[in-house]
C-alpha cells in the first residue's frame, strides 16, 4: 500500500489520481483498498483545508445566499421572524439572530443550526469581539 504526505499540488494531483479509481468500483469494507481509499481521502481534505481553506460565511450571507437559491423573498423571512419590520433589521444588521428565529429559520428551511449563529473570536485579551 504506497501511502506518502501530500505537500504540494503535485502530491495532491497523485493522490486525487490514486483515489479516482474508486469512485466507480468502490473498495469493499474491510479490505486494504478500502483502507487506502479512507487514508487518501483523509490526507486530501487535510490539505486541502490547510492549503485553499474556505471562509465560513456570516449568518446574514447564509441567509443571502439561501434565499438566492431557493427564491426566497425578505417577506419569507419575515413569516418566520416576526414581520418585515424585524426581517429588515435582520438583513441590514440592526438586529442579531434570536435562537428562537435560528430555530425556526432551522425547522422550516432547513440551514444548519450552526450556520445561522454568529461566531465569536476571542482576542489576545480574552475578551469577545
Amino acid at each position: 500500500m504506497e501511502l506518502r504526505a501530500i505537500r504540494t499540488d503535485e502530491d495532491l494531483d497523485w493522490a486525487l489520481a490514486e483515489i479516482e479509481q474508486y469512485f466507480d468500483a468502490p473498495p469493499a469494507p474491510g479490505t486494504e483498498e478500502a483502507d487506502r481509499f479512507d487514508i487518501l481521502t483523509d490526507l486530501i481534505e487535510a490539505y486541502e483545508n490547510r492549503e485553499y481553506p474556505i471562509e465560513t460565511l456570516d449568518p446574514i450571507e447564509t441567509l443571502k445566499v439561501f434565499m438566492d437559491i431557493k427564491k426566497k423573498k425578505q417577506s419569507d423571512l419575515a413569516e418566520l421572524v416576526g414581520g418585515k419590520p424585524r426581517a429588515s433589521e435582520i438583513m441590514n444588521r440592526k438586529r442579531p439572530l434570536t435562537l428562537r428565529m435560528i430555530q425556526k429559520i432551522n425547522s422550516s428551511w432547513r440551514i444548519p443550526a450552526a450556520s445561522l449563529i454568529k461566531p465569536y473570536h476571542l482576542e489576545a485579551n480574552g475578551e469577545g469581539a
